[in-house]
């Protein structure tokens, strides 16, 4: 009776929301809620009231699910029960009935998720299942969630992780990653974390990948959802490993599957991208003539199309150029530098028109390779034309640098000492460009009013008017004077150490 009660708690936790409702609706329970609450209302009620017409319900929905199953007992027995519990009639053994034991720890059956199917991805290579998409099950109405998982290594799976290579300094090339996503039978599923998760590996706590940054305003900072790194925390051996997933239950059901990969790099990507998908240069000669070839039925004829030598991700000349087979543009990206960004934060979406850009479809430019090799360095544009060919276009970008670095218009220079130059005398004609004056009677306003500075040039006092000249020509010889002109302060000076009244004028 008891081993009969457990099997059909097990089956029942195997159930699909529609033959968790089809069972509540054939006993008059209630078939409303998400499917944690219709699994645990289910529970209850094989628990409460079993009966022989339960049980047959309960194994003509199971059979329904799985026809090909040669028995429902043995088909859901757990594995490493031991026989004698099947013999316990007490009912305080309830609380454990569904779970198997390993070590003295018990763990609920997984359920394995219907036909769940995760996205492959460029940079992990399965080599095993180690843990099927299982469904995370909520086993109360706690916001806050823990399922519990275990597997085993093979002696061959060991020493596949301990011999592999080094991809970076203590991470090795052979991994086993934890993957979630939404419980979803139609299509590949992507990698999707549920809130607060956490995961816990043999009682240790493994990384999780944490939040992104967000540069705009008003957006929120997004988490990249990548697989899980868990080897450093596994028992390379026999020993089973346990897995407790702590998720955030919010209505939405996730799936968590284990598998054994090996992991490339973007330099990895690249070699092989650069072997096995290559366009050729006259396919590419012959995409860009099917773009200009001329539409009778069109009222604009394009003669040609201009593309960047510069990659739009860094802002550089490009070395590979890149593009994807999906895209209607012939603008290229670098291939490198967009495989290094993507194995740090995977998007896979194109530069150039933000459409979705997977490895699978990337392809390298034969054509334009060839004319990066061609082109000098200064090149940064050319324009492929209608018959196939292309010209590079430089005199217009230098014409444009040229006009971008001088804002000010051209005039010529006018020296305003030489008088024959603008047809006007320099600022004071008593003075020429030696600096001496023309009368030797103003001698000393010469003196005073127009220095040589080494360059050649007239220093001009531009306070002094004709009445102050004749005044000082008039006492020029006089001692007083002299006297007077010893005792007078000398004259100020600026911070850039020059006569505060003098201009030089060249």
């Amino acid at each position: 009776m008891a081993a009969e009660l457990v099997e059909a708690m097990n089956m029942v936790k195997s159930f699909r929301v529609s033959d968790l409702q089809t069972l509540l609706s054939s006993m008059g329970r209630s078939k409303s809620g998400l499917k944690q609450d219709l699994v645990g209302r289910a529970l209850k009620l094989v628990q409460t009231e079993y009966s022989p017409e339960l049980l047959k319900n309960v194994r003509q929905l199971y059979e329904s699910r799985f026809p090909k199953s040669s028995g429902w007992l043995a088909a859901r027995r757990p594995e490493g029960v031991p026989v004698a519990y099947a013999s316990l009639n007490s009912s305080s053994n309830l609380t454990s009935q569904g779970a198997d034991y390993l070590n003295g720890i018990s763990k609920p059956l997984p359920t394995p998720a219907a036909e769940v199917k995760l996205v492959p991805l460029p940079f992990y290579h399965t080599l095993d299942t180690l843990l099927p998409p299982t469904e995370l099950i909520a086993h109360n109405n706690e916001k806050l969630q823990d399922s519990p998982h275990i597997f085993e290594l093979t002696p061959k799976q060991a020493d596949q992780i301990r011999n592999a290579s080094e991809i970076r300094p203590g991470i090795g090339s052979i991994q086993v990653v934890l993957r979630i996503c939404y419980t979803d039978s139609i299509g590949v599923q992507e990698d999707q974390y549920p809130p607060n998760i956490a995961v816990k590996v043999n009682q240790s706590y493994c990384h999780v990948p944490g939040y992104y940054p967000s540069n705009k305003p008003g957006v929120e900072p997004r988490r990249p959802c990548r697989p899980v790194n868990i080897t450093p925390w596994l028992h390379l051996s026999s020993v089973p490993n346990r897995i407790t997933v702590t998720w955030g239950n919010f209505g939405k059901r996730y799936s968590v599957a284990v598998y054994l990969v090996r992991v490339f790099t973007a330099a990895d990507l690249f070699n092989q991208l650069k072997i096995c998908s290559v366009e050729s240069a006259e396919r590419c000669r012959e995409r860009i003539q099917d773009k200009l070839r001329f539409d009778p039925e069109s009222e604009i004829a394009t003669t040609g199309l201009r593309v960047s030598l510069i990659c739009p991700l860094v802002k550089m000349r490009l070395g590979v150029p890149c593009r994807v087979l999906t895209c209607a543009h012939l603008q290229c990206f670098d291939a490198v530098f967009f495989l290094q960004m993507n194995e740090k934060k995977p998007t896979w979406t194109c530069p150039v028109c933000d459409k979705p850009a997977p490895y699978e479809l990337l392809t390298i430019d034969g054509l334009l390779s060839e004319i990066l090799k061609e082109t000098s360095e200064d090149i940064e544009e050319i324009e492929y034309l209608t018959d196939g060919s292309w010209r590079p276009i430089r005199d217009d970008k230098e014409r444009e640098r040229e006009r971008e670095r001088s804002n000010t218009p051209e005039y010529p220079v006018v020296d305003i000492c030489i008088p024959e130059a603008n047809g006007h005398s320099p600022a004071h004609s008593s003075t020429s460009l030696t600096g001496k004056s023309s009368s030797g009677s103003v001698g000393g306003a010469g003196v005073a009013g127009a220095a040589v500075p080494p360059g050649g040039g007239a220093v001009v006092d531009l306070t002094l008017d004709s009445s102050s000249e004749e005044e000082g020509g008039g006492a020029g010889g006089d001692s007083e004077d002299t006297e007077d002109s010893a005792d007078s302060p000398a004259p100020k000076r600026g911070r850039y150490n020059y006569d505060k009244d003098l201009v030089t004028a060249y």
